[in-house]
């Protein structure tokens, strides 16, 4: 940049001799020496021009890459409440769009304040070289043009922020949508929901107008500075030449130093726009990236002492975002090796108790004991690597069938996976599969069944081997018939492990070594299955009202018999 910024002064400081030299004093030596000079300068700009375009933009770019990895990794360890509150939609457009402004502002905009700033230096050293009293009245109009430049500054970037939340809005609703797809075409809402994103990207297009409009007045204000500039040299510099005070070499040599700065002046009002734009993408980005997680290790926390993996509760106190408590001072006693199904209707809290033991959010008051120890005291990655989890939304990834069920190890071996698969009841539909254990199965696992994910899933969490597992209604979408053979590879993934079960349907928590009926999140009763029956208490109505009317997934599996 210095360089190529040095060659054109010294193209516009050659303009002198050139008039003076050639012109005026028909100097033959001059004008063979003073044409190659220009040649030469033009080729010293170009290859240095070239060489700071192409190392810039290399490093624009890896700049923006590492923001968005340290972004994302960021992400990742955000508290659960982030994705809850904000959706995905919004932190997609965080990663993509935002990001994409701050590379342009990185790769164009900076380089170009740069490469241009450095230019109009030199040539403005140039013309104070040459005459400071010329300088002076070449530079008196841009100040003047400054202050509505700063004004604009502040109006694009206030504008852009409004254009980035529209952005996340806009994503939001395409990920909404594109999740929902089956209800929108079930329920006919195609065009409703085309015309509602219709007027979202409408609006979306009337603040990128109205960005523009802003925007686009920095080019006459230095438009009418530059004139009003060169005017005034022209006027006090033409008068100078007349009286013979400087040469005409001298004062073109000047006005060419002028008009080339006028282009790069040009280019930085542009760019600072692009510059206000990448600098708005940049406070959203690092205000992301300086939230800190509420969940997260404290200083020195030691890695979890692996036990049995007894669990306690202790009078845990629990509400999502200040709402009403989910967990209103429950006491649970898991001891290891034992089952423990948690029961009661939508809402009383049995999926708040799996988060909490998860400590996806951390307890209101109270405290979660494993193995004895506070899991607050202890690291996410041990208290997480020692549960696994299987819940009845199965989340599979666009990966072969062994990279998917060796998600929670890593490093596992063909002859582990297979076992896995083997446990689970999954090896004779995987061999099937057109290759084997190294079939994509497609986003979230479209291309398998119900039941097939779900046997992925039991796989993956056999794999893992952690002495805590807990079921968070893993069988409530399956029909009948998969239940029992999902219910089957289940207890053999129970077997020698805590196990914590959510459960809808009473008839998977029959056997539970411990059964809790919750409610408004506290603890109605417990006990087990034939000790709450002749009790007579809320387990037996729940019972009583599920043998009278059976699921509906049981109704319609019988109807089909």
């Amino acid at each position: 940049m210095l360089v190529a910024s040095a060659a054109t002064a010294g193209q516009a400081w050659l303009m002198q001799p050139v008039l003076d030299r050639i012109f005026l004093q028909h100097d033959r030596t001059a004008l063979v020496v003073l044409p190659a000079a220009l040649v030469g300068l033009g080729l010293v700009k170009g290859l240095a021009g070239y060489g700071q375009d192409v190392m810039m933009l290399r490093v624009g770019q890896r700049v923006v890459a590492d923001v968005q990895a340290r972004l994302f990794a960021h992400l990742l360890r955000a508290d659960m409440a982030m994705f809850v509150t904000r959706g995905t939609g919004p932190l997609m457009s965080h990663l993509t769009y935002d990001a994409t402004m701050l590379r342009t502002a990185v790769s164009i905009g900076v380089t170009g304040l740069l490469k241009d700033g450095l230019t109009a230096i030199f040539l403005a050293g140039l013309m104070f070289y040459q005459d400071w009293r010329l300088a002076c009245f070449a530079v008196i109009a841009f100040p003047v043009a400054m202050v509505p430049l700063t004004w604009l500054s502040g109006k694009v970037r206030r504008l852009v922020r409004e254009m980035q939340r529209g952005m996340g809005d806009i994503a939001g609703r395409l990920e909404q949508t594109f999740a929902g797809i089956r209800q929108v075409k079930a329920y006919g809402q195609e065009a409703r929901e085309a015309e509602r994103t219709r007027r979202q990207l409408d609006a979306f297009v009337d603040l990128q107008s109205r960005t523009t409009q802003i925007r686009s007045l920095a080019t006459p204000l230095v438009e009418a500075a530059t004139a009003l500039g060169i005017a005034m040299v022209v006027l006090y510099g033409g008068s100078q030449v007349m009286q013979g005070a400087t040469t005409p070499g001298a004062f073109f040599s000047f006005i060419a130093a002028l008009i080339l700065a006028y282009q790069p002046i040009k280019s930085l009002s542009r760019m600072n726009a692009q510059l206000q734009e990448g600098l708005a993408g940049a406070e959203r980005i690092y205000a992301l990236i300086d939230r800190e997680p509420s969940v997260r290790d404290r200083p020195g926390a030691p890695a979890l002492r692996r036990g049995d993996g007894a669990v306690r509760f202790e009078g845990v106190r629990f509400g999502y975002g200040g709402a009403a408590p989910a967990l209103d001072g429950i006491d649970l006693d898991i001891p290891a090796g034992s089952t423990v199904a948690l029961v009661g209707r939508s809402g009383s809290g049995k999926s708040t108790v799996c988060n909490l033991l998860l400590r996806f959010w951390d307890v209101d008051g109270g405290r979660i004991l494993v193995d004895g120890q506070d899991i607050r005291d202890v690291t996410l990655e041990s208290l997480r690597g020692s549960m696994a989890l299987v819940s009845q939304d199965v989340n599979l990834f666009d990966d072969t069938v062994a990279a998917n069920i060796a998600y929670g190890r890593p490093g596992a071996s063909e002859v582990e996976i297979r076992e896995a698969a083997r446990t689970a009841a999954a090896d004779r539909f995987i061999e099937a599969l057109p290759d084997g254990y190294a079939t994509r199965i497609g986003p979230h696992g479209l291309r398998l069944s119900g039941g097939e994910r779900q046997r992925l899933s039991i796989a993956r969490a056999m794999l893992k081997a952690a002495p805590i597992l807990i079921l968070d209604e893993a069988t409530s979408s399956l029909d009948t018939a998969s239940e029992r053979q999902i219910q089957d590879a289940l207890d053999r993934l129970m077997q020698g492990r805590t196990t914590l079960v959510v459960a809808h349907r009473l008839s998977t928590v029959l056997h539970a070594d411990q059964i809790v009926v919750l409610d408004h999140g506290r603890v109605l009763e417990s006990g087990t299955h034939r000790s709450l029956l002749a009790r007579g208490g809320a387990y037996a109505r729940l019972h009583r009202m599920q043998v009278a009317e059976p699921p509906l997934a049981d109704r319609f599996a019988d109807s089909a018999v």
